[in-house]
């Protein structure tokens, strides 16, 4: 009886032992989630307390009309980088650009006297991975980092072949509808980053090294992945980022959630915890420059944010005309046809 009382104290003292070492390890847990989720919370606090470069860093493209002039007239205060393969800066480039591999932007643009520029320019084959590039350089301070407008097709046609102009569509008007914008998602928490760092700059840098390490691609959603979830085995959270009057007016991807720019809904106060942290959350515009801009900023902070490329203009691109919609890729007046060198 002795023999069998003393086994069953050894059994609830291991049951004991055990019982508050899963309490212990789930408090473990629990309080490297709350510290993964004050860094969100850290940096979000940072940029609308001191570099909101998003809301107000101003306009993040240049055209190619006023990139042409200021060559012209100011040429050592503009510095180009080209972001585009090796092959296809040797066809071509804006003379005076630098060739940086996505990846190595930011140790470049740390490299060089960066303020004594009145702009770094950066160039891309249709301004969306350098726009994706500019938002990031802005977080990280370069307040003169700007994209160069519909990327280097705006220069000449001979890029634009290749780029724009093989991307204008039609081929989702039929697919668009103009009912009602569902409801934004329920205000949730941010999402759960962790760099292990514990100050604003620390994470910011951990975060910036990170993203320009994985490059432009895990931010790109094609038009078929958004309608077809299926052909990317993927589910999302579609964002519209145009006016209201323009959601219903033109339609818009079944199922997406207007969040009007004008709103400035990626901040605290307005809408950014409506944002999924479950799901990818897919951004478009009329172009994909805005998006991939906006995207930038949200990947900072944690969420899966995607840019659908080329936007509005290589799915409904004849309602875009017709309806005036601005920045429509007008050939016409977009592509200046303006020299540039070959070679590397």
């Amino acid at each position: 009886m002795i023999k069998y009382a003393a086994k069953k104290s050894l059994l609830f003292f291991c049951l004991f032992v055990a019982a508050g070492f899963f309490v212990a390890a789930g408090l473990a847990l629990a309080a490297q989630q709350e510290e993964s989720a004050s860094e969100a919370q850290t940096l979000l606090n940072f940029f609308e307390k001191e570099r909101d470069y998003f809301h107000t860093g101003g306009p993040f493209v240049i055209g190619a009309q006023d990139l042409r002039l200021n060559l012209l007239t100011k040429p050592n205060a503009q510095y180009l980088i080209d972001l585009r393969t090796q092959e296809a800066f040797a066809k071509g480039h804006i003379r005076g650009s630098n060739r940086v591999d996505f990846e190595n932007v930011y140790d470049h643009v740390k490299g060089i006297d960066a303020a004594s520029y009145e702009n770094i320019v950066v160039i891309c084959f249709a301004g969306q991975a350098s726009a994706y590039a500019v938002s990031l350089l802005r977080a990280a301070g370069y307040a003169n980092a700007i994209s160069l407008k519909w990327g280097i097709s705006s220069w000449a046609a001979a890029f634009a072949q290749e780029s724009w102009l093989k991307n204008l569509s039609n081929m989702r008007a039929d697919e668009f509808v103009s009912t009602p914008s569902p409801a934004k998602n329920p205000a949730g928490t941010l999402p759960t980053i962790n760099t292990g760092k514990t100050t604003a700059k620390e994470i910011l840098e951990a975060r910036l090294n990170a993203l320009f390490a994985e490059g432009f691609r895990p931010v790109m959603v094609s038009h078929c992945c958004v309608f077809n979830s299926w052909y990317c085995n993927s589910d999302y959270y579609i964002i519209n980022y145009w006016p209201e009057e323009l959601y219903t007016k033109i339609g818009h991807i079944p199922g997406a959630v207007n969040y009007p720019i004008s709103e400035q809904p990626f901040k605290s106060t307005t809408a950014l915890l409506t944002l999924s942290t479950e799901k990818p959350n897919v951004i478009y515009c009329y172009t994909g420059q805005t998006s991939a801009y906006a995207a930038g900023f949200l990947r900072l902070l944690g969420y899966d944010a995607r840019s659908l490329l080329f936007g509005a203009n290589s799915i409904i691109y004849d309602r875009m005309k017709e309806n005036k919609v601005p920045n429509t890729f007008l050939p016409e007046t977009e592509i200046m046809n303006y020299d540039f060198v070959s070679g590397e």
